[in-house]
This record gives C-alpha cells, sequence and structure tokens, in this order.
C-alpha cells in the first residue's frame, strides 16, 4: 500500500511540474499551447503505458492446478463438479441445465448437493471455498 501512495504521489508531483514548466513556457511565448497539450498527453500516454505493463499485467499463476483427489475427497460427482464449475463462471441454474442439457432442477439437486459437500450456505460461498481448495482455476 505504501508503494502505491508513494508511486502515485510521485506522478502527481511530476505532473505539478509539468504543468509549471508548461505555464512558464507559455508565458514566455517559447512555445505554443498546442505543444505544451502534445508533451503532456505524451507524458500521460507513456505513464499509462508503464503502469499497465507493470500493475495490470502481472502474470498469472500459471502453475495453478487443480486438485482432483481433493474433489474425491469431497465426494463431488463429475456432473457435480461441472455445475461448480458453471457456477463459478457466473450461470444461472436455468443457464446451466440448457448448458448441460438436463433440467432446472436437476441442476438445483445438483447445487443443493455441492453446497453440502462443500459446506456452503451460498453458491458465492461455494466458489469461494472451492477456489481456497483449488479444486477450481481461480
Amino acid at each position: 500500500m505504501r508503494k502505491t501512495v508513494l508511486i502515485f504521489g510521485a506522478l502527481v508531483l511530476a505532473l505539478l511540474i509539468l504543468f509549471q514548466l508548461s505555464k512558464y513556457s507559455v508565458l514566455t511565448g517559447n512555445t505554443a499551447i498546442e505543444t505544451v497539450i502534445a508533451i503532456i498527453a505524451i507524458v500521460f500516454f507513456v505513464v499509462g503505458v508503464l503502469i499497465n505493463k507493470k500493475v495490470l499485467h502481472k502474470q498469472q499463476n500459471s502453475n495453478q492446478e487443480i486438485d482432483h483427489k481433493k474433489i474425491k475427497d469431497l465426494g463431488l460427482s463429475k456432473r457435480e463438479y461441472e455445475v461448480l464449475c458453471e457456477i463459478a463462471f457466473g450461470l444461472s441454474n436455468k443457464e446451466i441445465a440448457n448448458k448441460l442439457f438436463v433440467s432446472e432442477s436437476t441442476i438445483k439437486t445438483h447445487v443443493s448437493n455441492v453446497l453440502v459437500k462443500l459446506d456452503a450456505k451460498r453458491r458465492t460461498q461455494a466458489i469461494q471455498i472451492a477456489k481456497n481448495l483449488q479444486i477450481i482455476p481461480q
């Protein structure tokens, strides 16, 4: 958190310095206002690209593998596991039923079984538990 605050503080400071330099340049008549705006835009573009590369594109933990032994230990059937994965994608019971070619009541039964086996009260809690157990991708 401290690093983030320092980085954004440095960016604000750089922005203020840049504005002061541009103000000075315009007042002395050395530079046209369009040039100053273009320089500011280029600086922020470069800063945005650097932040994007460092923050947003951190390498995901690609070596994370599904713990199939844990799935068996929990007693999840293959179909219940499929339903759990579809829940993790945010699909409703009706959407899951259409995708897996079964009735909605069958999906409700599978969801209920998954919740019991994962000791969860809600679908979101089941997803969180499954991610913690590494039985679904994060």
